[in-house]
């Protein structure tokens, strides 16, 4: 997923136009790196204005809020990380600073009045159906925000969209119905699909060595830890039926059954035996924390793991992987038992010698003789080749491809239908298609299509139109940045 996702950015990326204040119910998103302390202070000046380290914070919140929406649970810190999404919300707060800097330039502003006007839209902030300040307030105060900072986020946008509405499209119907025609063309074709499974090459170990020579920072062994752990496990709080009784009142509402009532007491018991337990052994593995701190107490456990083999979970390997040598981790609960963790050492990734990485070697090479062979066979079959006849392709026409999987033949079809040779290759992943276009033809005008159409036009115009914007302030407006990207 990640590997489509990287060369997907752009088109996933929240519209620079408007951002969408989707805070509610989900709280903002960890830091790590980008951590600049509590609230205060500005990551950038953009002309005259500041962008102050909350702007950045929403704006990194609601993209990641966008892509969890959009791949589920599949999305996590680790693919933001590899997408460098703090990187990306960084540049989008920055250009919508420029635009709100050119929209200043021009006069334009937004007053309270257009700040409430707004405010009532918003459901969350209701009370019987009307705006209600208590419940705002509280609303916020969940999602640790102030009335401030929201207004003021509020404010933004309203300008951003005032800023819009100078550059807005509407195409004409001509422009639709011709557009139209243009975007549902109909081929009819020729294809021919070679496979690089179809392909044989010979490994040579000279050929092979000269490879991993040439290529062997790429084969590194893994980051590993040397660690000494100390293992406590649960230890019986024996727990009386009064704490028992007054564990259950302060914390009922965190026992309940599948469909959301609270358990009683007796159906609880067990749960909160357990947590007493927890919560006291919590009270003693930190007190052998301090004692191994100061040395008073020794490690049991002397052992090595690889960054993968960590056997903890993804938060509390993070929280190993960050340390400094020597220092030692607090005390985290996992499968009944309280770890303390010391890192000795960290051992970094090296070059692996040929004959550890030859595994690996073998299967690289392979795809690289595979790949310049299938391309050699591809460009000489060319000229003559013979092939599939398909009749009436169109851009949604990925299940008449056979040979190819649907994913495939959307690739294959965008980029058929951007070619502007009537024959030529066309090369997928472990795939190469031969093509000629046999006959073409402009699709009927379908007027069912007519708003797809029009949201692609205007699409493209806005775009256009805010990339040369965007340059142009880049010129016109000043930046003074705090933050270094990451290559």
């Amino acid at each position: 997923m990640i590997t489509w996702m990287q060369r997907h950015k752009k088109w996933l990326v929240i519209t620079i136009w408007i951002s969408t204040i989707a805070f509610v119910g989900a709280g903002f998103v960890g830091w790590g790196s980008y951590e600049y302390g509590k609230q205060g202070g500005a990551v950038a000046v953009v002309g005259d204005r500041e962008v102050s380290v909350e702007e950045y914070q929403q704006e990194y919140s609601n993209l990641y809020d966008q892509y969890s929406r959009m791949f589920g649970s599949m999305f996590n810190n680790e693919l933001a990380e590899q997408l460098k999404l703090k990187d990306v919300a960084y540049r989008q707060v920055l250009q919508k600073n420029l635009i709100m800097a050119y929209g200043d330039s021009l006069g334009l502003d937004v007053t309270d009045e257009e700040v409430a006007r707004e405010l009532i839209k918003y459901q969350a902030f209701a009370k019987d159906g009307k705006f209600d300040k208590e419940t705002y307030i509280k609303v916020l105060a969940q999602n640790k925000m102030t009335p401030k900072d929201f207004e003021a986020s509020l404010k933004r946008n309203l300008l951003l969209q005032k800023v819009q509405t100078l550059f807005q499209v509407n195409p004409t119907s001509n422009e639709i119905e011709n557009i139209s025609k243009l975007l549902f063309l109909e081929d009819d074709i020729t294809i021919k699909i070679l496979s690089i499974n179809d392909i044989n090459v010979e490994l040579k170990d000279d050929e092979l060595k000269k490879y991993w020579e040439e290529n062997k920072n790429s084969y590194m062994s893994e980051v590993s830890y040397d660690l000494q752990i100390k293992e406590i496990p649960l230890i019986n709080s024996n727990s009386s039926e009064d704490d028992i009784k007054s564990h259950y009142e302060k914390f009922k509402i965190d026992y309940k059954h599948e469909d959301g009532k609270i358990k009683s007491l007796e159906e609880a018991r067990e749960q909160i035996i357990k947590d007493l337990d927890e919560k006291f052994t919590k009270t003693e593995a930190l007190k052998i924390y301090l004692k191994l701190k100061k040395d008073e107490e020794k490690f049991e456990i002397n052992q090595t793991f690889t960054e993968s083999a960590l056997p903890y979970s993804s938060e509390n390997s993070t929280k190993i992987q960050e340390l400094k040598e020597t220092e030692i981790v607090k005390p985290f609960f996992e499968n009944n038992k309280y770890y303390i963790v010391k890192l000795v050492k960290k051992n970094p990734s090296t070059v692996l010698a040929y004959e550890n990485a030859l595994s690996q070697v073998k299967i690289d090479f392979e795809k690289v003789l595979k790949t310049k062979k299938l391309e050699e066979t591809a460009n000489t079959s060319l000229k003559d080749f013979k092939g599939e006849e398909i009749s009436g392709i169109t851009r949604e026409s990925v299940t008449k491809i056979s040979g190819l999987e649907q994913q495939e033949a959307a690739k294959f079809l965008n980029q058929l239908f951007s070619a502007t040779t009537k024959e030529g290759i066309i090369k997928l992943d472990n795939k190469v298609v031969l093509y000629r276009i046999n006959n073409s033809k402009m699709g009927d005008y379908n007027k069912t299509k007519d708003d797809v159409v029009k949201e692609t036009i205007i699409q493209l115009q806005e775009e256009e139109l805010m990339l040369n914007l965007l340059k142009r302030l880049e010129n016109t407006f000043a930046i003074q940045s705090s933050i270094q990207e990451k290559e």
